[in-house]
């Protein structure tokens, strides 16, 4: 694991991971957060990693943006390949009353769906000579058919049918692209307090980013295709790192 691209990496659960990441990667590593914007946070941690951390201006909502960012990206690699895409860029919104009502489903779909897509395909190529190969979508247990009646009661019907495309889009993804040797997996990280999750959620964003990165490090050719939970000590109850039911 040498080289890792983070999108919407400029807080909450991205900004972690490239955090993360960055303490991992070898000295001759480079994490890259992708992101619309640079906030603070990103800044400071881009200054203090000394080269292991870069950043590209990347609006997966945009394709233009995502095809300029491959040439940045392409640039700071070098001759490296990319190793790991991590797909953590994603919007949310709630609808008042029911499903009838919603009238946000396109703008879940573009972002969370087509704009995963668009990255996904733009930045194949620089992933075709990596040892690795992994390419992580971040969903979310609203996202699963199985267990929709357990997640009822959250009131976000948009973001749960995009979660759930999402999830449709990763497995079509690990079928054609697993005689490449390429490793497609969905994680879902858990209630985290993000500005999204708010203060009462379960897990501190530093726990949450930590069961992930678990998860992608130790993942392999029997993890493509799967809908992974994270696992976390004293949560098993929770999220005890099983394969999830689509």
């Amino acid at each position: 694991m040498s080289t890792v691209l983070v999108s919407g990496s400029s807080r909450g659960l991205g900004l972690e991971l490239i955090k993360q990441f960055a303490a991992l990667v070898p000295e001759n590593g480079l994490v890259i957060a992708g992101a619309r914007w640079r906030t603070a946070e990103l800044e400071e941690l881009i200054r203090s990693n000394q080269g292991r951390v870069g950043f590209v201006s990347l609006d997966v909502s945009d394709e233009s943006s995502i095809i300029a960012s491959v040439q940045e990206v392409k640039s700071l690699l070098g001759e490296r390949p990319l190793d790991i895409l991590i797909n953590c860029a994603g919007v949310h919104s709630d609808t008042d009353g029911k499903v009838a009502n919603m009238d946000d489903l396109m703008r879940q779909f573009s972002v969370n769906v087509l704009g995963t897509h668009h990255t996904i395909r733009s930045f194949l190529p620089l992933m075709a000579t990596s040892t690795e190969k992994k390419i992580v979508t971040i969903s979310s247990i609203y996202g699963s058919m199985t267990n929709a009646r357990a997640v009822a009661f959250a009131p976000c019907p948009a973001y749960k049918i995009s979660k759930a495309a999402l999830n449709a889009l990763t497995v079509q993804y690990a079928l054609s692209y697993e005689d490449e040797g390429f490793i497609f997996f969905a994680v879902n990280p858990g209630w985290l307090q993000t500005e999204m999750g708010g203060e009462d959620a379960d897990l501190t964003v530093p726990q949450g980013a930590t069961a992930v990165v678990n998860i992608i490090r130790a993942a392999d050719k029997s993890t493509n295709g799967k809908f992974k939970n994270i696992q976390v000590n004293g949560w098993e109850h929770k999220y005890n790192g099983s394969d999830l039911a689509w």
